[in-house]
């Protein structure tokens, strides 16, 4: 992946002014104290000012002949604007804030009898109005108290959201109530806006982002899409058995589901099963404006993630690495799992002097620090400078068959034989990789001898078939897996790798209507014989063209690439590392309208992986005899996928 970043002068022009301002007025020993490097709780929650706005969308998503509003609830410290000092912004724009409720605890808004916001979800206002932000909490269109539609990362979902950026730069009208004309300025910002959110929230940041807003300084999206194409699909081959449709109507409020049956229609009309790429998707895919993204962006995701799944972090990552967005990243072993409770304390700090760098300009070294941080076993993380590391070079492993069939190696030679398997829709990921040394029909694995040396992958591979089906349908999967014992974060139970706990910490001053305090949580851990570390999977009928599927001729070889999930994971000597083609990954991907027989082609079938010190890391991790590990038979892993109604 490109690691390419562009200078950029962190510190804004205005704190650079006052400093220098300030200088000029003291000894050069006391102008070195006086630039702050840490914003101090020195503000009242107690007696923050708590309104309401809402931000003209310039859209009529509803047809009901008149502009849409955003309802958007603020919580802001009272003294700054009391002594004429203006304030930056933190913002979550959510579908989430009145139907589902945020986070690990499900937070709803609450109001007062004036309509004004008691209960704010997350500890985002508690912490940081007194350290003097404001919070602003955001309805999507179609949402909670807001007009309009939801559209589910379109035009609606996206351009409410960049409205309210807009009004706190000056360039959009708010209004005092939802349906009056007293209009509402935001003369107590200087515009300055981060954005964050976990999943969908995540999402909007990403797409606000990319569309070039002027005044975001910064984005931090959690378990976020990239692509909604890629949320529903990849490559053709459905991931779940509902549309965007199903989404839209789950989070509508009860007035947006009596009046955007037209939305709703569209999304059904633009979303078709087949998996063919339209113009809906396209709209939804952030990934190829990147280049407009002129925030920075500190990315978090889970490696495990099956809901938002690494494939949404490795075309984002490469694409604003491509167009030196400044970027920082934490990758855990959870599923989709909010940071704050996985990594409670280090996350509050490093989001404190984030938002202090960003959007404060406080030269506090963050800058400076490690671009990664990415756990490598439960509660013990790793850093990297940048990421992927600067030696990352993708190696060619080819896959050749053995003694017996569908068990085979993995190396660099040039791959020999055939491997024949029948799809099995019953089967999972963690079937296969249980008997990846044994001959069952359902798969075909290829293993390294046991690794000499740790071995690093990380970012994206990709794995290329050439495969012949039985069936005029056809549907692939392809896994990495790390063969060798470990004790893993449990992501495959409900936690999602984490035990809430009945203890609670505090994250800032609390009022009777919105505490600060929170259940803790802890790692909940599993003892594996194997660890499957990325996963793609692929329609066969996409091979030429990965936007439209088309009927297979059964006996006729078809040669298709299938990209697999980012991720960055050691292989530690004593471990094998294998690949696995199989046919539908159960509850991870829909099972085609037929049940396929698919005979690969070994000398046609190759995996690049990135690894850390490319083909030559690969080599001497292989090269020599290591002790292969004891006992034989199924290995242990976590429990397989489950059928879920995901929402992101």
């Amino acid at each position: 992946m490109p690691t390419r970043t562009r200078c950029t002068i962190w510190r804004p022009l205005a704190t650079a002014a006052i400093t220098t301002l300030v200088a000029a007025f003291l000894t050069p020993a006391t102008a070195a104290q006086a630039t702050p490097r840490e914003s101090r709780p020195v503000y009242s929650y107690e007696h923050a000012v708590r309104e309401a706005v809402w931000v003209d969308t310039r859209l009529d998503g509803d047809g009901d002949g008149r502009t849409d509003r955003v309802a958007v609830d603020i919580v802001r410290p009272r003294e700054p604007a009391a002594q004429g000092r203006k304030v930056p912004v933190i913002m979550d724009a959510s579908p989430y804030y009145s139907c589902c409720g945020r986070g690990n605890e499900s937070q709803r808004k609450t109001y007062d009898a004036q309509g004004r916001v008691v209960q704010m979800p997350l500890f985002y206002d508690n912490y940081f109005v007194p350290r003097g932000y404001a919070f602003v909490g955001v309805d999507l269109a179609g949402t909670n108290r807001s007009d309009g539609c939801v559209d589910v990362g379109g035009r609606s979902d996206i351009l409410s959201a960049k409205a309210v950026v807009d009004w706190l730069n000056g360039r959009a009208t708010a209004y005092t109530t939802r349906t009056g004309t007293a209009t509402a300025t935001a003369g107590w910002t200087n515009g300055r806006t981060g954005m964050i959110g976990k999943s969908w929230d995540g999402t909007i940041a990403n797409g606000v982002a990319a569309t070039g807003v002027k005044g975001l300084r910064t984005i931090v999206p959690i378990s976020a899409i990239s692509s909604w194409y890629d949320y529903y699909f990849q490559q053709g081959a459905p991931l779940y058995d509902s549309g965007p449709d199903w989404l839209s109507d789950y989070v509508d409020s009860p007035d947006a589901r009596a009046r955007c049956a037209a939305v709703q229609r569209e999304l059904v009309d633009g979303a078709p099963r087949t998996g063919d790429l339209t113009g809906l998707w396209s709209e939804r895919d952030y990934v190829p404006d990147a280049s407009k993204v002129e925030a920075s962006v500190f990315l978090v995701h889970g490696l495990q993630d099956l809901n938002v799944r690494m494939k949404h972090v490795g075309q984002w990552w490469d694409a604003l690495a491509e167009h030196g967005v400044e970027r920082k990243i934490w990758l855990s072993q959870t599923g989709h799992v909010d940071p704050f409770d996985f990594r409670r304390g280090a996350w509050v700090d490093t989001l404190h002097r984030w938002f202090d760098h960003e959007l404060l300009g406080y030269d506090n070294g963050i800058d400076r620090e490690p671009m990664a941080d990415i756990e490598r076993h439960p509660d013990r993380w790793a850093t990297s400078t940048v990421w992927p590391p600067k030696n990352t070079r993708p190696a060619t492993l080819r896959p050749a068959a053995g003694d017996r069939p569908g068990v085979g190696s993995l190396g660099l030679n040039k791959g020999q034989g055939t491997a024949t398997f029948t799809d099995d829709p019953r089967l999972s990921e963690t079937d296969w990789a249980a008997a990846v040394d044994a001959p069952t029909p359902a798969k075909a694995g290829f293993t390294t001898a046991p690794l000499t040396r740790d071995l690093r992958l990380s970012g994206s591979s990709r794995v290329t078939v050439t495969a012949t089906p039985t069936t005029p349908t056809a549907h692939l999967s392809a896994v990495l897996v790390d063969l060798g014992p470990d004790t893993v974060r449990d992501y495959a139970a409900s936690g999602e790798g984490i035990t809430t706990l009945t203890d609670r910490t505090c994250w800032g001053p609390s009022t009777t209507g919105d505490s600060a305090c929170y259940q803790e949580t802890r790692a909940e851990t599993i003892d594996v014989g194997y660890t499957v570390l990325s996963r793609g999977w692929a329609d066969l009928g996409t091979h030429a063209d990965p936007g439209k599927g088309a009927p297979l001729t059964p006996g006729k070889a078809y040669t298709i690439t299938v990209d697999l999930a980012a991720t960055d994971h050691v292989v530690p000597a004593g471990h094998r590392l294998a690949l696995i083609v199989a046919g539908t990954d159960k509850d991870l991907i829909d099972p085609p309208a037929d049940t396929p027989t698919l005979t690969l082609d070994l000398t046609r079938t190759t995996v690049r992986v990135p690894f850390v010190g490319g083909a030559r890391a690969f080599a001497a991790a292989t090269a020599g005899t290591a002790k292969a590990p004891p006992g034989s038979g199924p290995l242990d892993g976590v429990e397989a996928p489950r059928h879920v109604q995901r929402v992101p």
